[in-house]
């Protein structure tokens, strides 16, 4: 019967460190739980808040593209109203803007060179 009592008593022993042994495997469970729940609200805070700026982006971009649509639409109402060029037959090729004309050995100077160099365009001396 001794014997009983004591293995008895070491099967208790054993059951109790188990027990033990779930008991902290679980508060750990718990507390990771836990954390990974406050995790989540973090990401889903985050989310909303970048959910908010890709709002207010495609919201600033369709005011840019209107705002372009609508310049688009002046610009073009204003190249109407501009006189059409003659149908001379002057060539119209921009690489002519580049260099000098064959006519002339001077390169061209822009209308606005005098004023860069401190003179100015209403007759006035400096």
């Amino acid at each position: 019967m001794l014997n009983e009592l004591e293995s008895l008593s070491q099967n208790i022993g054993r059951l109790i460190k188990i027990s033990e042994r779930h008991h902290q495997a679980r508060r750990a469970l718990e507390e990771q739980l836990d954390q990974l729940r406050a995790d989540f609200a973090a990401v889903q805070i985050e989310l909303a808040q970048v959910r908010e700026d890709r709002d207010t982006l495609q919201a600033e971009r369709d005011g840019l593209s209107a705002k372009i649509d609508d310049a688009q639409v002046r610009l073009n109402a204003i190249l109407e109203k501009l006189p059409r060029a003659k149908a001379a037959p002057e060539p119209d090729n921009q690489l002519d803007l580049l260099g000098p004309d064959s006519s002339s050995d001077a390169p061209p100077e822009p209308a606005h060179a005098g004023e860069m160099h401190g003179e100015h365009s209403h007759g006035e001396k400096a």
